[in-house]
């Protein structure tokens, strides 16, 4: 059997078409923002992020066993194949499994939560793939599951008190974040909140995208403009204030000397 990726759909009244068109925004912001810890992480940078790229799981001639997840991680192998980027992650050549998997429903979510074997998504993630951690995404219900594979079977991960699973195994979280991002492509909801994907770390503090960063930088160096600003100020006001001293000192010793009275001998 195969699981295959399946035409765009047309536009429904659910939001289900806009959900697709967001699916390639959501990879790149999960990219973005997880790219510095890992590469924390990875200081020779091996390791691989696939984004709607099809998994060959299991050898077939023709290879038809490909599943198609939105977003996965993959540690320990290079980010290229002989020099080129990947078209399909082919598990047998690799050797290495996906890490961690997410998956954007398209529909009811019940292909992402199928236990069929060899059919159904999540059958082939627990069973034959062995994901220690694979995340199911509804945008059109703002909901995410999580599980991790223990003794070899999946478990429901458990979220913590900001409402966020935490991977403590990259001192990661991830949660649901309601904001605008990159959404010039679709004008329509360009002033629009939308529900995306978004990494914490372990503190709670959401990691930015490089936007976010140029704009924290720069909101950074206009604090330290405003406070090297403060300081000038200050250091004049204290400099007029020295010299209002200066000439208040200056009239009283030449009132002295007029009355004859000489300052050095007061």
């Amino acid at each position: 059997m195969t699981v295959a990726d399946h035409d765009p759909p047309l536009p429904e009244p659910d939001s289900s078409f806009v959900n697709n068109l967001q699916d390639s925004s959501q990879c790149i912001l999960l990219t973005e923002t997880i790219e510095p810890v890992l590469n924390r992480h990875h200081r020779d940078s091996t390791y691989y992020i696939g984004q709607n790229c099809g998994i060959h799981w299991r050898w077939s001639e023709p290879p038809e066993a490909v599943i198609s997840p939105g977003w996965f991680y993959v540690p320990n192998v290079l980010p290229n194949l002989n020099g080129l980027q990947r078209q399909t992650y082919v598990l047998w050549q690799e050797l290495v499994a996906p890490w961690l998997v997410l998956e954007f429903v398209v529909g009811d979510g019940r292909a992402e939560r199928d236990p069929t074997p060899f059919v159904g998504k999540y059958w082939i993630y627990e069973q034959a793939i062995r994901v220690p951690f694979y995340g199911i995404y509804d945008p059109t219900h703002s909901d995410l599951e999580m599980y991790h594979l223990i003794e070899g079977c999946y478990e429901p991960l458990p979220i913590n008190n900001r409402g966020h699973y935490p991977i403590t195994q990259l001192g990661v979280e991830l949660g649901l974040w309601h904001g605008w991002y990159q959404q010039a492509e679709l004008p329509w909801l360009r002033y629009v909140d939308l529900p995306w994907l978004r990494w914490w770390d372990q503190d709670g503090i959401l990691l930015p995208t490089r936007e976010e960063r140029a704009e924290q930088e720069r909101q950074k160096q206009e604090l330290t403009q405003h406070q090297m600003e403060r300081e000038r100020q200050r250091a004049e006001q204290a400099e007029a204030l020295l010299a209002q001293e200066r000439q208040r000192a200056q009239r009283l010793a030449e009132q002295l000397q007029a009355l004859g009275i000489r300052p050095d001998a007061v």
